[in-house]
């Protein structure tokens, strides 16, 4: 089969090009036809009646000189190359018509599967002219995408027939988490942490580097009043701090199989993810050094210690990607992998599921020789079924013993938290909501305890 012989075979089967009649040519073709039936009952014939709608047939063909040819339209697309997990993104479709007919069009975009997908696009393009058409899309899911094709169909402004285009216009987009706590933080840090309360403002008296020397106002601590400023300006002034700079927080989020847990509107590893990037940008803007580790069986991506809010962007590059692996994490190995590259104290925040962690024996042997150079600490989402019946009035014999089990489970859970937390390793669950802010918030109380 030649190329030419398959172009016209796929104009055939309407394959992204060829034509195609339009309702408006439907219409009068079919007035037309009553029109000869009528007159058949006056002793026209039947072979006049099918030569008149060939005629008229063949006259509407004319209407495809007064519309653009294929090398005659130009379409270019613009859409960001990182798009947010989520989150809404306007993709632009330019068209330029260089003939100097004007064309009625309709346009849908051949976005990735597990992309949103809107309706058709309409508009309109005058002669010698460029328009632009715009429509809105999401990604559930993270990964690498691209878009390929633009399926358009336009016709003239008689409207019979309809020309088929399809340019293929190749677009490569990659989905990044759902950035949004992110920049929350960035733009307020104290409206981000506002559920904390004053809890995030606690420090160590006269630790931390100084800052600055302001007014005093109810609640300040006492003892941190300047003495010599509020006798010279005759008024209470105190010294304010706040933590030393250019620590290092080593960041670790799991990718094993508890991890794709679903919870109400994404999954463990979803909010992990986003959770640790809030957690990066707090501390790169504070000055402080941040490395990034993801591990299940094995380590998956390591992002080296640096400082700079330009090093966020090399986090995202590194750990955009990250899938649930089906398989247990191996605790062991990355807390081995973690005493060969980092020999500086650091905060090390794991990010994973607490129930699994806490009944494994072997993390507790290297987590008791981690501690001994630095703070650990973990955070998990806490289990909201199980929470649920815990505080369930049941009405049933299955209720009872469902409510039963939900309870020993519980306290079982506490008992074993109490007991790494007597070695040292603090282990924390919140509602999955609250993941980002928690995560935030015990880091600043690490720093402003001068732990590190």
């Amino acid at each position: 089969m030649n190329k030419s012989f398959k172009t016209w075979w796929e104009r055939l089967l309407f394959r992204d090009r060829g034509i195609l009649p339009t309702p408006r040519l439907l219409l009068v073709l079919g007035l037309f036809s009553v029109g000869l039936i009528a007159l058949s009952f006056s002793g026209l014939s039947w072979p006049w009646i099918i030569v008149g709608n060939l005629m008229l047939l063949g006259v509407s063909l004319l209407d495809l000189r007064f519309s653009p040819g294929k090398n005659e339209l130009q379409l270019e697309r613009s859409v960001r190359q990182d798009m947010e997990r989520d989150r809404e993104e306007a993709v632009d479709i330019r068209i330029t018509n260089t003939s100097p007919h004007s064309i009625t069009f309709k346009m849908v975009d051949d976005v990735p599967g597990s992309f949103y997908r809107s309706s058709p696009v309409k508009g309109r393009v005058q002669g010698e002219t460029a328009s632009q058409a715009s429509y809105t899309t999401y990604a559930p899911i993270r990964g690498d995408y691209r878009f390929d094709k633009v399926y358009m169909r336009y016709q003239s402004r008689f409207g019979l027939w309809e020309k088929q285009y399809s340019p293929p216009i190749e677009n490569n987009v990659r989905v990044v988490p759902d950035l949004s706590e992110t920049r929350q933080f960035l733009e307020d840090p104290q409206a981000f942490l506002l559920y904390e309360g004053p809890n995030v403002k606690k420090q160590q008296i006269g630790s931390g580097e100084f800052a600055k020397i302001r007014k005093y106002v109810v609640g300040d601590d006492l003892r941190k009043i300047n003495w010599r400023q509020t006798a010279k300006l005759q008024e209470l002034m105190t010294n304010e701090y706040e933590p030393e700079h250019g620590k290092y927080i080593s960041i670790f989020v799991d990718c094993g199989r508890m991890m794709g847990v679903e919870l109400e509107e994404s999954n463990r590893l979803e909010r992990s993810l986003e959770a640790a990037l809030t957690v990066a940008a707090a501390a790169l803007h504070n000055g402080d050094h941040v490395s990034f580790i993801a591990f299940s069986k094995e380590v998956k991506a390591y992002v080296p210690p640096n400082k700079g809010m330009q090093h966020l962007q090399r986090i995202i590059d590194e750990m955009y990607n990250l899938q649930v692996d089906p398989y247990e994490s191996n605790y062991g190995n990355v807390l081995q992998y973690l005493q060969a590259i980092q020999k500086k104290r650091s905060l090390l925040l794991l990010f994973s599921d607490v129930s699994t962690f806490l009944y494994e024996e072997a993390p507790l042997f290297y987590l008791q020789r981690v501690r001994r150079r630095h703070v650990f600490m973990m955070l998990g989402i806490e289990d909201h079924m199980t929470e649920a019946w815990t505080k369930e009035a049941p009405t049933n014999h299955k209720q009872a013993m469902i409510k039963s089990m939900a309870q020993k489970h519980t306290i079982e859970k506490k008992k074993e938290l109490a007991k790494w937390e007597k070695q040292g390793l603090q282990m924390i669950e919140t509602p999955e909501e609250k993941l980002a802010t928690s995560a935030v918030s015990h880091y600043i109380d690490v720093m402003n305890k001068g732990l590190l």
